[in-house]
């Protein structure tokens, strides 16, 4: 039995724990990361080359089950997954993670993009924090306001004018994201519906504060693919094939 894991996240080095070495696991990840933090089990880093890539990779390989374990934002991936998955004729699995759900006393605005998170910013606030991940800041370019980019490794070129990088990584606790939003001043966070329990204190230091938060929605598992939300589950679905 070999199992692919399409990883990087949390719950994929999970999965790959729980699975190895009772089972073949190879874990897949996208070299986006300067230093990943690697899985239990076999590693490959960097892509197919688009879904028929992965659909030969996978006949190559032996592989007899795919779970797609990316993040949650990470919909071109999940695509070409689905359409591997097909052409390869193995099951696919979608691990994902719950969404955020708002509670008492959140100021919550959703959008559908970064795009629409960039529009959205008009008269929420002067100094903005913005959590969406290195890439994709070129939405937020024109925008007047001063920003604090939070990511792991240093973000991609073009960005706000007015920008000061923070390079940091996950888990966050409630006392730093408070201390972070009071020291920045912050009036406005924007972030993605990741649904991370490592990223999600950001979300009560906001609520704390009384301030604005602009959540960019994730994209939806493509259409008939089985979806779980813990890597137990994910787990138990590949060592029953």
């Amino acid at each position: 039995m070999h199992v692919l894991i399409l990883g990087g996240t949390t719950e994929a080095r999970v999965l790959a724990g729980l699975l190895h070495p009772r089972t073949r696991v190879t874990s897949s990840l996208a070299g986006r990361v300067a230093a990943p933090r690697l899985p239990a089990g076999e590693v490959r880093i960097g892509g197919f080359g688009g879904a028929g890539g992965l659909a030969a990779w996978v006949r190559e390989h032996a592989v007899d089950a795919v779970i797609d374990a990316t993040h949650p934002f990470a919909e071109r991936i999940s695509f070409h997954a689905a359409r591997a998955a097909a052409t390869a004729h193995v099951p696919l699995l979608a691990l994902r993670r719950p969404g955020w759900v708002p509670g008492d006393g959140d100021d919550w605005r959703d959008v559908a993009s970064l795009e629409e998170a960039a529009a959205a910013l008009d008269g929420l606030g002067d100094r903005v924090f913005l959590t969406t991940g290195r890439m994709g800041l070129a939405a937020f370019a024109d925008r007047p306001e001063w920003f604090l980019v939070r990511s792991v490794d240093a973000p991609d070129a073009p960005m706000p004018a007015r920008t000061e990088v923070l390079l940091d990584r996950g888990p966050f606790t409630l006392d730093g994201e408070r201390e972070l939003i009071a020291r920045h001043r912050v009036d406005v966070l924007v972030t993605k519906d990741s649904g991370a329990a490592a990223t999600a204190p950001k979300l009560t230091a906001a609520r704390e504060a009384g301030i604005p938060v602009v959540v960019v929605r994730r994209p939806p598992v493509p259409e008939g693919v089985p979806t779980v939300a813990s890597p137990e589950r994910a787990a138990e679905w590949a060592l029953s094939r």
